[in-house]
């Protein structure tokens, strides 16, 4: 493999982008999804932390709840966190008293989480903050039109890496 020195890496990463990504197409749609990603759940997860003390990724975590106790892999799935970073939230979650864990029990390996009556009045609480987030900073911005496209593209991109 070649080493590429300093004041060429712009023009060979370039190059490189170009190879795969003929003519650039879909190059800006992709860097406005990553920022747009990126900002929105900053700001999401400034807003509901400000106005509830709950970081995004522990509502994350309530809401998925929210359909039952699931096992600790399911959990990590639904949430898109790995299953060590699930297990430290889910620690520091039944630390709080929000969430228990629990052997199952066809599986005494296996762990399930599910929300604790003080788990499902904080995911009532935060969820209103959330929503209106969502709302504002997102939904409010675009037309029906514009939120259908985004749904049905981004539908595409999640079945076809899902199901690949």
């Amino acid at each position: 493999m070649q080493v590429v020195t300093k004041p060429d890496i712009a023009g060979e990463f370039e190059r490189l982008v170009l190879k795969e990504l003929a003519a650039r197409r879909g190059l800006m749609a992709w860097q406005a999804l990553l920022r747009a990603h990126a900002t929105l759940l900053r700001q999401l997860d400034q807003d509901l932390e400000q106005e509830t003390g709950l970081a995004l990724a522990d509502f994350d975590v309530l809401a998925q709840l929210a359909v039952g106790e699931l096992r600790m892999t399911e959990l990590a799935d639904r949430a898109l966190i790995s299953r060590s970073g699930m297990t430290r939230r889910v620690a520091r979650l039944a630390e709080d008293g929000l969430v228990r864990r629990a052997n199952t029990v066809a599986d005494a390996r296996g762990v399930v989480v599910a929300l604790t009556d003080a788990g499902v009045a904080r995911l009532i609480e935060t969820v209103p903050v959330h929503a209106r987030g969502v709302f504002d900073l997102f939904v409010s911005r675009l037309d029906d039109q514009e939120l259908a496209v985004l749904e049905s593209a981004l539908g595409k991109v999640t079945l076809d890496a899902t199901f690949g």
